[in-house]
């Protein structure tokens, strides 16, 4: 019984097989997965001892034996033929879908595209490994070596061969010192008078009040107010290049602070302007005294004058900048206190010096 059970078995399936294609079955089976069962009844091989009495129990019990087989034995056939055909039915499924997701892909395809608005403000700006320098920028740049450090009158002279614009650039320093300005003992704020000037007009405008608006005017301030100037300020009036207040406004300036701080217009008096003596403040920011700090990276950026100054005008202002700088050490900083020094046109590529130069150096006698 159990060979019939095993021959009608295999019969079924090379049925259900036949009924497949081989292309129906190309989808992964993970949705259905068939695992046949062992027998969970093994044929034990005791030997029986047989007698008179005992022979018809014996037969009868192998009888039952090879009905449970003969049983199991179908089921398993028909188990595995519904499974079979459930494979069938599955991969025909699976491949409705895929030729449902190919229509919808082609109808996206063919669908037509939605208009994007187009970008504003910085997200216009080509990315940073898109920009390219201008022809005029990469013709000047090859006149100095990247990474070499040139003395001061090499430096000086290159920068007003670079200088090609059709306007006067203005010249640059740049120095990187071994501070962290986020501590106190180690920020830097202070002023420089240029000996050559800066090149450019400066605009004054003074707050004060009482006697202190004669003295203004005398000096040369080109606006001079109180209270009246504060509101005008408030409104959006910004033309002026230095605002210098005396100390008894410090208290009205207060207000002025979020407009002036951005700006970098507030007074101050470790800039020069705030301050009792203001005809002398006049006069030096109109001489060419400029005031400088430190970024949050540690780097000093200050003019020194315009390219069309005579090369030993820029060296005396230049020198006079590195002196300020040095002679204004913030007590917190340790170490090498000058990193790195650059100097260039507003228009030019930077130009590295040697800084054991050019804090030894000694300009000539007749300059």
């Amino acid at each position: 019984m159990a060979r019939c059970g095993a021959t009608s078995s295999s019969i079924m399936l090379t049925y259900a097989a036949s009924s497949v294609h081989p292309q129906d079955l190309t989808p992964p089976l993970s949705l259905f997965s068939f695992k046949p069962k062992t027998p969970a009844f093994s044929l034990h091989t005791n030997p029986l001892v047989f007698s008179c009495r005992g022979e018809r129990r014996a037969a009868k019990w192998v009888d039952d034996l090879s009905t449970q087989r003969e049983a199991r034995s179908g089921f398993y056939c028909n188990h595995m033929a519904v499974s079979a055909a459930a494979m069938a039915a599955e991969a025909e499924l699976a491949e409705d879908e895929d030729v449902e997701e190919t229509e919808g892909a082609v109808a996206v395809a063919t669908a037509p595209a939605v208009p994007t608005k187009p970008k504003k403000g910085k997200a216009a700006l080509p990315l940073k490994r898109d920009r390219t320098r201008s022809k005029r920028f990469l013709e000047i740049q090859n006149l100095r070596e990247i990474k070499k450090e040139y003395d001061l009158n090499t430096a000086i002279s290159l920068i007003k061969q670079m200088s090609s614009t059709k306007f006067t650039e203005t010249a640059e320093a740049h120095f990187r010192l071994n501070i962290d300005p986020k501590y106190n003992d180690q920020q830097l704020r202070a002023t420089v008078s240029l000996p050559k000037g800066t090149g450019q007009p400066v605009k004054v405008a003074v707050l004060t009040q009482g006697e202190k608006f004669d003295e203004a005017k005398n000096a040369g301030a080109d606006l001079v107010g109180g209270e009246d100037l504060i509101e005008q300020i408030k409104r959006g009036f910004m033309e002026f290049d230095k605002l210098i207040a005396s100390p008894d406004m410090m208290v009205k300036v207060a207000s002025l602070g979020k407009i002036l701080g951005p700006r970098g217009l507030m007074p101050n008096p470790k800039a020069g302007t705030v301050t009792a003596n203001i005809p002398q403040a006049i006069e030096e920011f109109k001489k060419g005294k400029v005031e400088y700090r430190a970024d949050k990276t540690g780097i000093v950026h200050l003019p020194f004058g315009k390219v069309d100054f005579s090369e030993d005008d820029l060296i005396v202002n230049f020198l006079a900048a590195a002196k300020s700088i040095e002679s204004n050490k913030p007590k917190g900083a340790k170490g090498v206190y000058w990193k790195s020094a650059y100097i260039c046109s507003s228009m030019g590529p930077s130009i590295r010096l040697n800084i054991k130069e050019v804090l030894d150096y000694k300009p000539p006698s007749d300059v």
